[in-house]
């Protein structure tokens, strides 16, 4: 297997998805799994547009653990950062959806967010070698949650920073995930201090920041040298970047949309590919970096058109046919 030029930390899951539009669990009838977690879907979209990408987490020494390794085996994922823990299982997440097929994360199955096996990552197991052969590392904000997860990361960034890898962070954030959200902000806030490339919700960056522009963002992170950036998604409103010096925004893609689960995910990882493919230099002039973004925008969108995170991930054929049938408006 070709060494990940991409390495995705974080969790992966089972989506449990109401089958039946519904305001809460008490009204669904059934539910359909489907995999996901935000750093796994990075790492699946990534492989699947070509861009070679590892997964490190922890799943539980379980039936659900091993359906997910099977998978991201299929898909071709390289799994030597993937850690098991034989007294806590993989985690389950109830996923409600509206008639706009928006979802909402309603919760853990009766467990405590605390009790699954990826809050437990371990530092000591991660494989080092893998962070010498890579460009980029992925990370969310969900393992801040949990000291040993924590830890982890703080592992996994000294030596992206020691091998000279650029950090993307996601912030997704997840009130539900942490047992005091409350106290999540300024961790969150210290914590995105060290990405080159920080994604936000329009939401998330109203909550962390005060503001949806991104340029004003950069500037409070001194994030605005050579090589960095901030991109925030804003759904129907299509998306806005502050890209090294330069600031741009893309419309929304018209789609018919299924499942909203992933679509920033597939947002992130049609963003790094694209990094992969032509280089971050091309960010410094303004037509290859909206060409870029509107790229990432075209995967996020096509993730939407389809149930699940990973199960509707486009390949990029896909997304080649897509932009050539709907160029970007600008």
């Amino acid at each position: 297997m070709t060494d990940p030029r991409v390495l995705c930390l974080g969790e992966i899951l089972w989506d449990c998805l109401a089958d039946q539009p519904a305001a809460s669990v008490a009204q669904v009838q059934s539910w359909t799994p489907y995999a996901g977690g935000a750093p796994a879907n990075v790492a699946c979209a990534l492989t699947k547009l070509g861009t070679a990408a590892g997964f490190i987490g922890c799943i539980g020494e379980d039936t659900a653990g091993e359906h997910l390794v099977e998978l991201l085996q299929i898909i071709g994922v390289d799994q030597r950062g993937v850690q098991r823990h034989a007294l806590h299982p993989t985690r389950k997440v109830e996923v409600l959806r509206n008639e706009q097929g928006d979802r909402q994360f309603a919760g853990f199955g009766g467990r405590q967010a605390t009790e699954f096996a990826d809050a437990f990552l371990q530092a000591a197991l991660m494989p080092e070698a893998l962070f010498a052969t890579a460009d980029f590392l992925v990370l969310g904000t969900l393992g801040l949650a949990y000291t040993d997860t924590a830890a982890a990361i703080a592992h996994a960034l000294a030596l992206a920073k020691q091998q000279g890898l650029k950090v993307v962070i996601d912030v997704n954030w997840r009130p539900m995930f942490w047992s005091e959200p409350a106290l999540a902000k300024p961790i969150i806030l210290d914590f995105v201090q060290q990405a080159d490339f920080l994604k936000l919700s329009i939401e998330e960056a109203a909550w962390l920041f005060g503001t949806d522009e991104a340029g004003v963002i950069a500037q409070t992170l001194n994030i605005q040298s050579v090589n960095t950036g901030v991109l925030i998604t804003a759904g129907e409103q299509g998306c806005s970047y502050y890209l090294q010096d330069h600031k741009g925004s893309v419309a929304a893609f018209p789609v018919e949309v299924e499942d909203t689960t992933g679509a920033g995910d597939g947002f992130v990882a049609g963003f790094v590919h694209q990094l992969c493919q032509q280089g971050i230099s091309a960010l410094s002039d303004p037509a290859s970096a909206q060409q870029i973004v509107s790229y990432a925008s075209a995967v996020g969108s096509l993730t939407t058109t389809r149930s699940g995170a990973i199960a509707a991930q486009p390949s990029a054929a896909e997304v080649q046919a897509f932009l050539y049938l709907n160029p970007p408006a600008g």
